[in-house]
């Protein structure tokens, strides 16, 4: 408990680019957002297993350092969570997001403006409907 009511929905970054780690950070919490950005894959999911916090949304680059990819880090959680909402970034892979992507993702192709971020995980939120208690 100990959520304020001004706590926004808290969405999972998995990027490795600082610059781009801030910018997205930025974007969701000047929208209303709570962010936690981790830089590898195999982090996200050890804290998306373990619970750690009420994640809500992934917001995942394509492209990631470790052993795990963005749309692997994905698959891994829908197994978990059917129907979590994810945000895939990417630069060049956006071929790719048919054959790799989950159902019902969205892709944004970099560089892209902060708004469309905002847009994209909020219309994700929506159609997932209230989070379960």
């Amino acid at each position: 408990m100990g959520n304020t009511v001004s706590d926004g929905p808290l969405v999972l970054i998995v990027e490795d680019e600082y610059p781009l780690q801030g910018l997205v950070e930025e974007a969701l919490r000047e929208a209303g957002f709570e962010t936690a950005i981790l830089s590898s894959g195999e982090e996200a999911l050890t804290l998306f297993r373990g619970k750690v916090a009420d994640y809500r949304a992934l917001v995942a680059d394509v492209n990631l350092k470790g052993s795990l990819s963005g749309w692997e880090v994905a698959k891994r959680i829908r197994e978990m969570a059917p129907g979590f909402p994810v945000v895939y970034m990417t630069g060049g892979a956006g071929d790719q997001w048919t054959s790799h992507g989950v159902p019902d993702s969205i892709l944004l192709q970099k560089p892209f403006a902060p708004a469309q971020l905002v847009t994209a995980v909020a219309q994700l939120l929506n159609a997932a409907g209230p989070a379960a208690t």
